[in-house]
């Protein structure tokens, strides 16, 4: 099983992927962003746009993503949890799509929340990374809001999991509910989630 956590910049799809791992421990994260940043090192700082536009980028996502889900059914292990904005129709079917199309059991999740709760959330985050470790100016973070929010509104990207008044611990259980799993850790305390939340944070800032 492969369980695919859409959302807009700030809806939370990083936390709730490392969260949901942490609680299906023979889970784990597969982030496309790794991908699509290694390409960028790889490129002039002119050609580095958004790096879903790279056809390399998406096929190969789609073809680790293969990989990565077959070596988990081997293992015994899964699933793999990949947190990925992704709102383009064409990008969507090439790789989730190709996907399901390759047998691979797709679970799709769109995190949503108003635009008010998004920028709110990326204010915070944002003035808790001091300017000089941001790798790119985050309001443009702040303008694909609008449009991620307008897409994933869209047939195509449900099941919609609204959290503007969910906390992190709550969607994890509701994705682990949908997708039949048993979650084998339990809630941390307020103070070490938080301590989690603040590590998986920095770990994120991509230099």
């Amino acid at each position: 099983m492969l369980i695919w956590i859409n959302g807009a910049l700030g809806a939370g799809k990083t936390q709730t992927a490392h969260e949901l791992q942490r609680r299906l421990p023979i889970a784990q994260v597969a982030d496309p962003e790794v991908l699509g940043f290694a390409l960028h090192k790889m490129l002039p700082p002119g050609a580095r746009g958004d790096f879903q536009d790279l056809p390399q980028w998406r096929t190969g996502v789609l073809d680790t993503l293969r990989q990565a889900e077959r070596s988990a059914v081997a293992c015994g292990g899964g699933p793999v949890i990949v947190p990925m904005t992704m709102v383009r129709d064409d990008y969507f079917e090439q790789i989730v799509g190709g996907l399901r199309a390759g047998g691979v059991d797709v679970r799709h999740f769109a995190l949503t929340a108003t635009p008010a709760t998004l920028r709110r959330r990326l204010s915070t985050r944002i003035s808790a990374i001091p300017t000089w470790l941001l790798r790119r100016d985050e309001t443009w973070a702040m303008a694909q809001i609008d449009r991620c929010v307008t897409a994933l509104a869209m047939p195509r990207y449900a099941t919609a999991v609204p959290t503007d008044h969910r906390s992190v611990d709550e969607v994890v259980e509701l994705i682990a509910a949908e997708c039949g799993l048993t979650l084998g850790r339990p809630r941390l305390s307020p103070a070490r989630h938080r301590l989690r939340e603040l590590a998986v944070g920095v770990r994120h800032i991509r230099l």
